[in-house]
């Protein structure tokens, strides 16, 4: 089942949230890098997606970027990341 993805994050203080969940890779990753750029400095991104190939897609992402990973989880079916955006 797909949820519905809005077109911007939703903002909860300084957390971002995106749900790409029901998205197959690579659309996981290029929503949330086009998310991040709404993200302040500092800020995160929290990012649920259901592609079991956004594991290694966000790491790598994290990586390239040099934003922050700061957490990357899995439950049920579901990946949590949430990413630290920097400069």
């Amino acid at each position: 089942m797909t949820k519905a993805i809005p077109a911007k994050p939703s903002c909860t203080g300084h957390q971002h949230r995106l749900d790409v969940c029901g998205l197959e890779c690579p659309l996981p990753l290029l929503k949330a890098r086009k998310a991040l750029r709404d993200v302040e400095v500092g800020h995160t991104l929290e990012v649920l997606a259901t592609d079991p190939g956004s594991w290694r897609d966000f790491a790598a992402f994290a990586e390239q970027s040099g934003h922050g990973l700061l957490e990357a989880s899995e439950s049920q079916g579901v990946y949590r990341y949430v990413l630290q955006r920097h400069s």
